[in-house]
């Protein structure tokens, strides 16, 4: 086999298993693409048609285009990635056709030659008119070695035949999956044109009654706001408490601690952490990216801080954490070890949970109802409360946020990727 053909059926084996191992790698992301833009579906049908918000409506579906042009988008890198294999592959089967016909040439004229020579009559004249005994031993290696090489070259061309049969199959089996991924392409690219258009005339449905929604989302905003104002003045509360149990703690330690720092400690606009509750706020703190999800399902339909509105570009609002779409019935769940600070009642429906972690605090918003209590430690992942479903809307959303003393920091940026 020479050594062109070694080389390449080498980088073609290669190949094959580095572009299996990318395919098995873009399956598992199509799989999870899929299952992304079936939830987007199920929280669109959750809610009641002459209910639900416009808005939402949007951002949701918004959310479900970008998923399909990832879920497209990666569905053409399999594509890709398959047209390399199958040019490598044909590369393969077209070398192989043409040493194989080479081989088939060879054995052909092999095989007349041996016709021509093929009684025993003439191989014994041949040996016996050898000059000396060495000549005649030399014709006889020459007989021997040249049965040995028809053989081998048969041998090689069963080999070869095979390995194109092989490939072949191969080939057979890369062109129905290019057919089939491009037919997924085609209707996945339908489907996508679809939602395009619908989420247009969702848009031009706002365009007409712009004020009205304005209107809404201000008064939103308003509501967070206040919101925001009684969670801010529990952290203060917190850090104000903390502060105080920290003095009389050093003062108990060192009677002589002088009144200006035990002051110092007590109005402190940061928690002056105990040993115990620095070990629990650099854990908190080592896990940034690492942390779970508070819901076990879900998606992010408001992102942190200051931003445009999705569709009003020009009505500006802010947010302290972010909202994540769940489905009706869900429940929340600490993302990290703490200590239930404080269960905040907003109104008779809706409830909040506040859990410290040294200096961090956690907030779970917008509950039905709460399993835990003031004073209550909690573990990783244990469920806090179940996610209120609003009548008005049909949304069930959960605003999560996290804050160092009085600092919001973006929860995205907490949590492990989904």
């Amino acid at each position: 086999m020479s050594k062109y053909i070694l080389t390449l059926l080498l980088l073609l084996v290669t190949s094959f298993s580095w572009s299996q191992t990318q395919q098995e790698k873009l399956e598992q992301r199509k799989a999870q693409l899929i299952e992304e833009i079936k939830e987007q579906e199920r929280l669109l049908k959750s809610q009641d048609q002459k209910q639900k918000s416009v808005l939402t409506t949007i951002i949701q579906q918004k959310e479900k285009i970008r998923l399909r042009e990832n879920l497209i988008h990666t569905t053409e890198k399999q594509a890709r990635i398959l047209k390399d294999g199958m040019y490598l592959n044909q590369l393969a089967i077209n070398k192989l056709n043409r040493e194989l016909k080479d081989l088939k040439e060879d054995y052909a004229q092999m095989i007349v030659k041996s016709y021509k020579s093929r009684s025993e009559q003439s191989r014994a004249m041949f040996l016996l008119s050898s000059e000396n005994f060495l000549q005649a031993y030399k014709r006889a290696q020459y007989m021997k070695q040249y049965a040995s090489y028809r053989k081998t070259q048969g041998d090689e061309i069963k080999v070869k035949s095979d390995k194109l049969a092989d490939l072949n199959v191969k080939l057979d089996v890369q062109k129905t999956e290019k057919q089939k991924l491009i037919k997924e392409q085609e209707q996945e690219r339908i489907v996508l044109q679809k939602e395009k258009e619908e989420q247009e005339k969702l848009a031009n449905s706002i365009k007409k009654d712009k004020k009205k929604i304005a209107a809404e989302i201000k008064k939103k905003q308003q509501e967070t706001r206040a919101i925001d104002k009684k969670i801010d003045k529990l952290i203060k509360e917190a850090i104000a408490e903390a502060n105080r149990k920290a003095a009389a703690a050093a003062k108990k330690a060192n009677p002589k601690t002088t009144a200006a720092a035990t002051k110092a400690t007590e109005t402190s606009s940061k928690i002056v952490l105990t040993p115990e509750a620095k070990i629990v706020s650099d854990n908190f703190k080592a896990n940034k990216g690492k942390l779970p999800w508070p819901v076990e399902k879900g998606q992010i339909t408001l992102k942190f801080g200051n931003q445009p509105h999705p569709e009003i570009s020009s009505l500006k609002i802010h947010s302290s954490g972010i909202e994540i779409s769940t489905t009706d019935g869900s429940n929340a769940r600490a993302v990290f070890d703490g200590e239930v600070y404080s269960v905040i009642y907003v109104s008779p429906v809706q409830k909040s949970v506040m859990i410290q972690h040294g200096d961090f605090f956690t907030v779970y918003h917008n509950l039905s109802s709460v399993s835990v209590s003031k004073g209550d430690k909690v573990s990783r992942k244990q469920t806090i409360g179940k996610i209120r479903t609003s009548g008005d809307t049909g949304k069930t959303v959960l605003k999560f946020m996290i804050s160092q003393n009085t600092t919001y920091t973006n929860p995205q940026s907490w949590l492990t990727p989904m």
